[in-house]
């Protein structure tokens, strides 16, 4: 080992050679700086005292750790890790030991793994069986300057274990570098050797080969997407307080599975689950600074694996088997799973993040980075973005996206960030490798795949840009809808599109109008209560100075700031509510909802409640003890439930607005509130009150028997205005008689106002309200 004086020498001489600041050594017995070779092999927690384990070759696929029966019928783990550019890998094993206060500790055994193929290195050990727990010390040059961060200190979580036991902690010795350098502005050159084992979780060997009539009684519900409705939902905020769930299964994936969640979403009519994410994540360190982790989980950093923090049967792989359970509990009820995913980056952050798994395999290999090699290039606003292009990426992606469909059940996937996949180089490229690669896969191209189109970069903003196969998050729904019921829309030329199924955005190459998920809200922003209760952020609890979360809100409170006892306030609340969920529900697309918004479920005016794992984040069950509150609930499951009884209101092609008969019926027409069509200037003016036409006898397609699908007609009616108005009911060729169907005005929906009306004559539309009327022939 050379010494510290030695070390500085060489940084020295490198950094003048190459023209770049010099590395920043440290005076202590910590062995730091730009290293060259493997000098630093035994640097880090000593070994444990114990017996060499034999290793056998072993074969470079497939990656990750299986358990499998080897050579001459030995029963084993075959380990396979990608580490391009490493000097050598060490497969590290852990068990306990009895100490002699009575305790136990753990121990490590290392066991070099010798065997490299394409830069994978890879080994079979035989006698290592499913629960064992492991990670990796990869060996190489340390020089930030160019990218390389290799530090074989620092244990690494395996990118495919399949489980993981243990949680993230992110003290020092997590990090690569020297956190506490003195000269802080060059602290992340800084080699840090303290060893980081006791602070990290380990992989743990899963039994892989799963019995072949696991699967065989389970039912993919396969939904169309013009059938679907999806429900974003938290599998711990979802289930915590639950008082039907027994406490022992509250925010878990067990309790996700149980009857009384189910009821809730069959009742409710729903046909997909979109979980937030349940990768294995970590909690950044500012959140644990303040006693906070992170509770939505966009902060992965185990693909195959997981969230063991859901687990309530154990994490020594237990968490694998009760995630299945899940997904066929969920599947016998109809309901599809969708996972929330997040490849576009990783927890390690950026250059002054932690090094907990890719960072230290092959910096280089793994992330993009800037021209300044010691910079990320950061397209996610979370310090990092994965270098999709980089094929031993693009593969850890999709072998993770393949076994959650495969091996776990899963349905389909919504992409966090999705432009920043789709990058090439530097720009947003449609024919990326990522998306060419799903084109074609035989199984993910089978999956619901939804977008979410853009990242925080140059040029990410992709919003109807995806190809065919994909669906997208339309935040251009979201915008008109709020601002129409907040009486902020100019005109209403946006809005008419966003209804009908947003033909501008989506109307090409073959895509059809479910390629648009609308939304009204999602997990980020205000709850749909608190839109209608708030009209400023209030993330105070956040401890970020209510500095945090956007600005950007789109809400109007009714007339007071928060929660009142005005009973005024709260009716007109809640009939707000009724018009939000009434407008979604009837619009062309795939409508999601967010857990608890049916139930008036409110975050205090908080509208970035990432760090909230507590009641302000969790559904409140005992809502539905309020008549109110639960009248809202039974209003949400009849509008779904007409939404599947009835094809025009989820349509598999776009409307064309022409006539297709002799008496000028169209399949989608618009009305004034005095009953005539509207013209051009009509769009282009303001207005509080809008009809739309839906015409059941002019649906293209035909059922599965070559039967032409017809249906009812409606007349929908949207009337923002505060105070009544009276709308005139088109007569013929539209219809000759119009019956209420739902009226928001009304506090209870349980059955259809039973109004019976003259094509031609004139209805009163309440104040704030839509009316959903059937045509009668």
């Amino acid at each position: 080992m050379s010494s510290a004086a030695e070390q500085k020498a060489v940084a020295k001489q490198r950094a003048v050679e190459e023209r770049r600041p010099e590395t920043v050594l440290p005076d202590t017995e910590l062995d730091t700086g730009t290293h060259t070779d493997t000098d630093s092999a035994l640097n880090g927690a000593s070994r444990a005292a114990l017996p060499a384990v034999p290793v056998w070759p072993g074969t470079p696929m497939p990656l990750g750790a299986r358990f499998r029966t080897g050579p001459d019928g030995v029963s084993g783990t075959n380990f396979a890790l990608w580490a391009g550019g490493a000097e050598a890998v060490e497969l590290c094993l852990f068990g306990e030991v009895e100490e002699g206060d009575g305790g136990t500790g753990e121990v490590e055994t290392r066991v070099p793994l010798t065997e490299l193929t394409h830069e994978i290195w890879h080994g079979f050990v035989p006698g290592v069986m499913p629960g064992q727990r492991y990670g990796y010390r990869v060996h190489g040059r340390w020089d930030p300057w160019t990218g390389a961060r290799w530090n074989p200190a620092k244990l690494l979580l395996d990118p495919y274990a399949r489980a993981v036991d243990g949680d993230f902690e992110l003290p020092p010795e997590v990090y690569g570098h020297v956190r506490d350098w003195p000269q802080q502005q060059v602290a992340d050159t800084v080699r840090d050797d303290r060893d980081s084992a006791p602070f990290v979780p380990k992989g743990v060997v899963v039994h892989d080969d799963a019995p072949d009539d696991e699967w065989a009684d389970d039912r993919r519900p396969k939904t169309p997407w013009a059938d679907s409705v999806i429900y974003e939902v938290h599998v711990k905020g979802f289930t915590k307080l639950h008082p039907d769930i027994p406490e022992e299964l509250r925010g878990t994936y067990a309790g996700l599975a149980h009857p009384a969640a189910i009821e809730h979403l069959t009742k409710l009519g729903v046909t997909a689950v979109e979980l937030l994410p349940v990768h294995q994540f970590a909690h950044e360190d500012h959140l644990l600074r303040r006693g906070m982790k992170n509770y939505w989980g966009y902060n992965s950093i185990g693909y195959f694996a997981p969230h063991a923090g859901y687990a309530a049967t154990g994490t020594a792989g237990q968490q694998v088997g009760e995630f299945k359970r899940m997904v066929r509990a969920l599947h016998a009820a109809g309901i599809e799973v969708i996972l929330d995913v997040v490849y576009n980056h990783t927890a390690e952050a950026d250059e002054h993040g932690p090094t907990l798994s890719l960072r230290g395999m092959d910096n280089r290999g793994y992330y993009r980075l800037q021209s300044d090699a010691r910079r990320y290039a950061d397209y996610t606003g979370c310090g990092n973005t994965l270098h999709v292009v980089q094929p031993h990426v693009l593969r850890l992606i999709t072998d993770s996206l393949r076994y959650w469909v495969t091996e776990m059940g899963v349905d389909g996937f919504r992409f966090d960030l999705a432009a920043a996949l789709a990058r090439s180089m530097h720009d947003v490229d449609m024919l990326s490798p990522f998306l060419a690669v799903i084109a074609q896969d035989p199984v993910l191209r089978r999956v619901k795949l939804i977008a979410e189109p853009w990242d925080v970069g140059s040029g990410g903003y992709q919003v109807g840009a995806f190809p065919p196969l994909w669906t997208e998050w339309n935040d251009r729904y979201r915008d008109a809808v709020r601002d129409f019921w907040r009486g902020a829309l100019p005109d209403v030329r946006d809005l008419g599109y966003r209804l009908s199924g947003s033909s501008d955005l989506y109307a090409w190459g073959g895509r059809r109008p479910y390629a648009s998920v609308n939304f009204v809200t999602a997990h980020d922003g205000f709850t749909l209560r608190d839109m209608v209760s708030y009209e400023r952020k209030h993330n105070e609890a956040n401890g970020e100075g209510n500095r945090d979360g956007t600005n950007d809100n789109r809400a109007w409170n009714c007339g007071t700031e928060g929660e009142t006892d005005d009973e005024h306030v709260l009716a007109l609340r809640r009939r707000q509510l009724r018009n939000l969920l009434t407008t979604l529900l009837l619009s062309t697309g795939v409508p999601m909802l967010v857990a608890g918004d049916e139930l008036g479920r409110t975050q205090g005016g908080n509208n970035n409640a990432y760090c909230q794992d507590n009641e302000i984040s969790w559904v409140d069950w005992s809502l539905l003890d309020d008549p109110g509150w639960r009248a809202l609930t039974e209003l949400t499951a009849r509008l779904i439930e007409l939404r599947h009884r009835h094809p025009v209101l989820r349509r598999r092609a776009f409307f064309s607005g022409r006539a297709h008969s002799a008496d000028g019926l169209r399949d989608l027409a618009w009305f004034t509130a005095r009953g005539a069509e509207m013209t051009e200037g009509d769009w282009y003016a303001p207005t509080e009150t809008l009809g739309m036409y839906l015409s059941g006898s002019d649906i293209p397609g035909r059922d599965a028997r070559g039967v032409p699908i017809t249906d009812d007609s409606f007349l929908v009616i949207l009337h923002t205005g505060d105070r009544p108005t009276n709308f005139a009911l088109p007569a013929a060729p539209w219809a000759q008689r119009y019956e209420v169907v739902v009226d928001t005005s009304r506090e209870e929906q349980g059955e259809a106002p039973g109004v019976d009306c003259r094509a031609g004559d004139e209805i009163g539309v309440p104040g704030r309200a839509v009316l959903l009327l059937r045509v009668v022939r």
